[in-house]
């Protein structure tokens, strides 16, 4: 039966983001290395600006790991039988899972989970649309605090995909963590398709995320931008420049915002105080090579099976059972 989404069936699982937002940027603030956290680069400005940023000619990540998908996605989605699940976590616009889809022939359950009640709703119209025997489930929730799945237990087969090497903007010991709640929800005999970004030479991973055209800089200022907007901010983002360093000792990118001059600024009716040169840790893009994420994901419970990779090794998706 074809599956017909509206914004009365997702589930009201989502603590008000304004909320999260203040409480983050006060507690944010007001460390010694004030930080924010990356999730809030994505209002509907910052979401633009990411899908300019997946085009540039620097940034890598997103067509090579589309590359690899197409050329694998035969031997990913073997196995696949009527009435099984896939799952995606932090599906945003799921175009990368319409590469999978193409290829599965059994009657199937796509459940996307993402905090966007928007993107969630235009993603499952185009999905119903484009194949009408599929079953979508769109579940409004943040995949990093889920408690359940949205459907009852079964015994059919849950499938998690994890693309964009999201799982790289958490620490190792918090990427554990999601893997291991990742494989709680899927349950017995499930398994997870994952993204993960290689490490590779610091130059090719700084233009990456400090593009010539000036996007990234001005997807990370967005930030700023958004605070004034929605939290009484007073920041003048002509003050602060981006900054993306490459950290060897944690194998990952940074990206910060740089204050230019000391500076007071206010936001949440609170008053924060800005060296001249001091920064807003906003982000952390960390890169592993494929033994580092398999014994990641062995000390989550996961065990490693297959993985794939481009003919240049720049990026991996692999198969955790």
């Amino acid at each position: 039966m074809r599956y017909a989404p509206t914004l009365g069936q997702l589930p009201a699982r989502v603590t008000k983001i304004e909320d999260e937002f203040s409480l983050a940027v006060i507690d944010g603030l007001s460390r010694a290395q004030k930080t924010l956290p990356c999730r809030y680069f994505y209002d509907a400005r910052g979401s633009e600006l990411f899908e300019e940023i997946t085009r540039l000619p620097e940034y890598y990540p997103t067509r090579t790991e589309a590359r690899i998908l197409e050329e694998c996605a035969g031997e990913i989605v073997e196995g696949f039988s009527d009435g099984d699940h896939l799952v995606e976590f932090g599906s945003g616009s799921s175009l990368k899972t319409e590469i999978l889809i193409d290829r599965i022939s059994s009657r199937i359950v796509y459940a996307p989970i993402d905090v966007s009640e928007s993107a969630l709703i235009e993603a499952a119209v185009r999905l119903v649309q484009r194949y009408p025997d599929l079953d979508v489930r769109p579940f409004a929730a943040d995949f990093s605090d889920l408690e359940a799945l949205p459907f009852e237990p079964s015994d059919q087969r849950r499938t998690g995909f994890f693309p964009g090497s999201t799982i790289g903007n958490f620490a190792p010991g918090d990427a554990a963590r999601l893997l291991f709640s990742f494989k709680s929800a899927l349950g017995t005999g499930g398994r997870l398709i994952i993204g993960v970004d290689l490490q590779k030479d610091p130059h090719t991973l700084i233009r990456a995320y400090d593009d010539a055209a000036g996007v990234t800089a001005a997807f990370n200022l967005n930030l700023l931008v958004r605070i004034n907007r929605e939290l009484d901010g007073t920041f003048d983002e002509s003050t602060f420049r981006h900054k993306a360093i490459y950290n060897p000792r944690e194998g990952r990118i940074e990206m910060h915002l740089v204050s230019l001059r000391a500076q007071d600024v206010k936001a949440c009716r609170r008053l924060f105080h800005f060296r001249e040169g001091e920064s807003i840790h906003t982000e952390n893009s960390y890169k592993y090579t494929v033994a580092e994420f398999q014994k990641l994901a062995k000390a989550a419970g996961w065990r490693a099976n297959r993985v794939w990779t481009d003919t240049n090794e720049q990026f991996s998706i692999h198969e955790l059972l």
